[in-house]
């Protein structure tokens, strides 16, 4: 049963950006060509996990585009529960795995330009493996390839690549390049995530920045009333480019000040990375890094708010705005250029 909520916030589709914005992880690959420890690279890279059976599901590239599916993990492998912010708990506390994080980062030939799709994770799907409808997050629970074939199905998208990484790198990348600097305008917090922020601009450890990203329930301290932002998994997909948009340019440029600092994150996020088996880090770095020092441009679907058997969802918005995104990442259409009004 389907319930619109028509007092739901509707997701702007898309955003023209010049910051250099892309998963972290990337950003730190992108520059270890021109770091000068390519050497120790190589043999870091060899530690990394990669993800099975994903044969089937993955496209070859055969053309001047490929398409990486991005994977934030909410898994606690690892994880002993001894977080600062006492939210994240252990393996044993939460089991499993799920998306917190789902990105398409479309690259052009020579990285000539380049794209990214956040797909919010409550958005409706059916299922690649069984048919069902359910949240898009709920596929990565039993598996990458499950995910990037739902992907490629509701969507439309090929998927060449797939990178993912969980919380215990998230956090290690963070704490490796000494903080990330986020700025709030009032005193900030969420109870679920652990968030708890005084007005300013405040260095976050690792942990904090984990909250930062995490926040779903996203409470702000105006005229001494605690003031919820509604927009719930929309909002968190916008803070979440902020975040990342800040820890890429600081990472970029402590790199300069220290290259070996490359090193060091690899080093960190070895235990906390998986890659498809076909996907070399350092063949790509060259263009990777050309696409991040010209900018990205940075696109949602439009979504409405709904309620399917008792689950809060959002619900793709057919029309051209939404055909015309896809189209790009399909690779059947020009980059979208018009910016929504407003």
């Amino acid at each position: 049963m389907q319930q619109r909520l028509d007092d739901q916030p509707r997701a702007r589709p898309r955003r023209r950006t010049s910051v250099r914005l892309g998963l972290m992880l990337a950003a730190v690959v992108a520059v270890v060509g021109a770091a000068g420890v390519i050497t120790a690279a190589d043999r870091q890279v060899e530690n990394v996990d990669r993800i099975e059976n994903l044969d089937d599901i993955l496209v070859a590239v055969d053309g001047p585009a490929v398409n990486y599916l991005l994977i934030g993990s909410d898994t606690r492998e690892g994880v002993d529960g001894s977080d600062e912010t006492g939210t994240v708990g252990s393996e044993t506390d939460v089991t499993g795995r799920r998306s917190d994080t789902i990105m398409i980062l479309r690259q052009e030939e020579d990285g000539d330009g380049a794209a990214i799709l956040s797909l919010n994770r409550d958005i409706w799907v059916t299922m690649a493996d069984t048919g069902q409808q359910d949240r898009i997050n709920a596929a990565y629970n039993r598996g990458a390839d499950v995910l990037a074939a739902t992907i490629t199905e509701n969507f439309g998208i090929p998927i060449n690549h797939v990178v993912d990484v969980d919380f215990t790198g998230f956090k290690q990348i963070v704490d490796t390049i000494g903080g990330t600097t986020i700025c709030f305008e009032y005193q900030t917090r969420d109870v679920k995530s652990g968030l708890d922020q005084p007005p300013g601009c405040n260095n976050l450890t690792g942990d904090q920045a984990l909250a930062y990203a995490r926040s779903r329930t996203y409470q702000e301290l105006r005229d001494g009333e605690w003031q919820t932002d509604g927009s719930a998994d929309i909002g968190r997909v916008k803070r979440q480019q902020q975040f990342i948009a800040t820890t890429v340019n600081e990472t970029l440029s402590k790199l300069q000040a220290d290259p070996f600092l490359a090193s060091d994150l690899i080093n960190a996020t070895s235990g906390s990375l998986r890659l498809d088996p076909n996907l070399d880090p350092l063949a790509a770095a060259g263009t990777l890094r050309k696409a991040f020092g010209t900018g990205l441009t940075t696109y949602t679907l439009p979504v409405d708010g709904a309620t399917i058997d008792g689950k809060s969802v959002l619900i793709v918005r057919e029309g051209p705005e939404t055909d015309e995104i896809l189209n790009y990442f399909r690779g059947v259409g020009a980059l979208p250029t018009t910016v929504p009004p407003g």
